[in-house]
């Protein structure tokens, strides 16, 4: 009899010990329980205007660093130099395994351009003669924005490190500005930019941009939610550029709280 209720204690300890370790489990994996996809482009080698050195670095700091957050990439890594096609290939594939996901990113590294009020990410085969042309030779943003709209995921990050130099400046187009143009962010979506409306961002001279680098960093770090990550990185790239750079987030209302590498543990 005795013996018996060892045996039965040995089991309610065993049971319960099981239990704990799940639950601590649980916490320590958070990516687990949700489906994130992330496309992850960097352009640099241009064909035909100037070459950026960094956009190849940062998006494959990004890759390491989303995938050990989770992220499952398009193409099972960080998309390099992309023209045209290879651009629009991606963004469609993206937004087909966005279906159902609870977190889709975009993160572009390169050249990027405002006409018109809209923003253009430049593809390496890129080569405007006349402003007509931009259509025929760029990406919309808005294409992105689409894709995710329509895969109807719960929370939508784009992240545009591409505020720099106009590369076709000199060409005659008239209507395009410095840096990116505000956008409107769509219901769930997150837009962060490496810099201010209208302003030009730092490619950085040690081998990735003062943005990236800064936000490779900052999203690993467990207890930040998404409105407090962005912050951070906001106020460490003002302190690296020292006040050169501002990076900037739009923003529609978000349902719940997001953290990239989990809740703080205790």
């Amino acid at each position: 009899m005795l013996l018996g209720i060892k045996l039965m204690r040995v089991a309610r300890v065993v049971a319960i010990s099981a239990w704990s370790m799940a639950a601590v489990l649980f916490c320590l994996m958070p990516a687990e329980a949700e489906k994130r996809v992330a496309l992850i482009v960097g352009n640099g080698a241009y064909q035909y205007v100037g070459r950026l050195a960094n956009p190849r670095n940062d998006a494959a700091l990004m890759a390491v660093t989303l995938k050990s957050l989770g992220f499952t990439l398009i193409g099972d890594r960080a998309q390099i130099d992309l023209d045209k096609a290879g651009f629009e290939s991606a963004i469609q594939t993206f937004g087909t395994q966005l279906q159902g996901a609870d977190v889709g990113l975009f993160f572009y590294s390169g050249h990027g351009l405002q006409i018109r009020g809209e923003n253009y990410l430049i593809p390496t085969s890129a080569d405007l003669m006349i402003e007509a042309d931009v259509d025929f030779q760029l990406i919309d943003v808005n294409v992105v924005l689409q894709q995710m709209k329509q895969a109807r995921s719960t929370l939508n990050i784009v992240i545009l490190d591409a505020c720099r130099d106009n590369p076709f400046e000199g060409r005659g187009f008239r209507a395009a500005k410095p840096g990116l143009a505000q956008m409107q962010a769509p219901e769930g979506t997150l837009i962060s930019y490496a810099t201010e409306p209208g302003n030009v961002a730092l490619d950085g001279n040690q081998g990735n941009s003062p943005y990236t680098q800064a936000l490779a960093q900052i999203i690993r770090q467990p207890g930040l939610e998404l409105f407090e990550v962005f912050n951070e990185v906001g106020l460490a790239v003002r302190r690296s550029t020292k006040n050169r750079q501002a990076p900037w987030v739009s923003t529609s209302p978000i349902k719940g709280q997001f953290y990239f590498a989990g809740e703080k543990r205790s």
